[in-house]
């Protein structure tokens, strides 16, 4: 299923309902934000951290590849794998060690092997003078979130 978003308004209200759908304890989450350059992931991730309880910006982590966050809910790292060649470049990352946190990927195609493991896939799309974003539930408990999410449709 997917929604029509109009500007970058509802974009940010999309990720706002989706914060609130999350469980309080998002810890070892992956959420994958898929879509061309411009289609609206850095949006949606801003929008997504501040309705969590992050104050400050939110810089693209294209070139730090990870932005951390420390909020009360738990700990949210911000990926951006844009600039990675492939998924054996995500050791030196220390992937492993973000499990702690939700997981926001950006440019998940850079490393198609993240879907296996990840939760939700938030796909971002071009509709006119818009966006379109269709969420996919890719474990038990991802689907189980798109379909509370869905269903505030």
């Amino acid at each position: 299923m997917s929604v029509y978003l109009g500007d970058e308004a509802a974009t940010a209200s999309y990720a706002q309902r989706l914060a609130r759908i999350l469980p309080v304890d998002f810890a070892g989450w992956t959420v994958l934000l898929d879509g061309d350059l411009g289609a609206g992931k850095s949006t949606f991730a801003r929008a997504l951290l501040n309705s969590l309880g992050h104050t400050g910006l939110v810089p693209s982590p294209t070139y730090t590849l990870v932005e951390p966050y420390r909020l009360n809910g738990g700990n949210v790292y911000h990926v951006d794998l844009y600039r990675v060649a492939s998924a054996d470049e995500l050791r030196f990352l220390g992937w492993s060690e973000l499990d702690d946190g939700l997981r926001l990927v950006e440019w998940p195609g850079r490393a198609p092997e993240l879907a296996a493991s990840a939760d939700l896939r938030v796909h971002l799309d071009y509709a006119g003078t818009g966006r379109r974003a269709a969420v996919e539930g890719l474990s038990d408990r991802g689907r189980a979130v798109a379909a509370a999410l869905a269903a505030t449709d």
